[in-house]
């Protein structure tokens, strides 16, 4: 049973500290507060879905904001600087504008796209706005499944 305040771990694999991101803007936290988490090793294509039930605010190849029904933003990035990969393995299953429950797919991305472009895979998933460590997460540091809860929103 997910509460509308749990956000779910968008990818299955290890949970970590923000602050271990390779990413200056993530682990300084410049975007808000949260965690980041490694995804698990995969031969094919991986599923990156909704952390939260709303209305996909921003969407893009490599990263989404879904904005739940009490405003708040949760980004989700897949890999770090990604973008300069212009979509090139990944592809968009949901739209910018659809309502999407917690679970549900938005986007499918290949692994060894990303690692062949020479870029970490690491998927931050940020409360947008909230101030640094305003997160707590007791999965950091464990394996989670797609779907485990992440945090809490405040």
């Amino acid at each position: 049973m997910n509460g509308s305040r749990t956000v779910l771990s968008p990818v299955a694999g290890q949970v970590f500290s923000l602050a271990d991101v390779p990413d200056p803007v993530f682990s300084a936290q410049m975007v808000g507060s949260g965690v980041a988490v490694r995804p698990a090793p995969s031969n094919g294509p991986v599923e990156v879905r909704s952390p939260v039930e709303g209305k996909i605010l921003k969407l893009h190849p490599h990263a989404f904001v879904v904005f739940t029904d009490d405003k708040a933003g949760v980004l989700v990035h897949i890999g770090i600087d990604t973008v300069k990969m212009k979509g090139e393995g990944f592809e968009l299953v949901a739209a910018e504008g659809d309502r999407v429950q917690a679970g549900d797919l938005v986007v499918t991305y290949d692994p060894t796209a990303i690692a062949a472009a020479g870029y970490s895979d690491v998927v931050p998933v940020v409360l947008m706005d909230s101030k640094p460590d305003s997160i707590t997460s007791t999965q950091i540091g464990s394996d989670v499944t797609t779907g485990d809860p992440l945090f809490e929103l405040p």
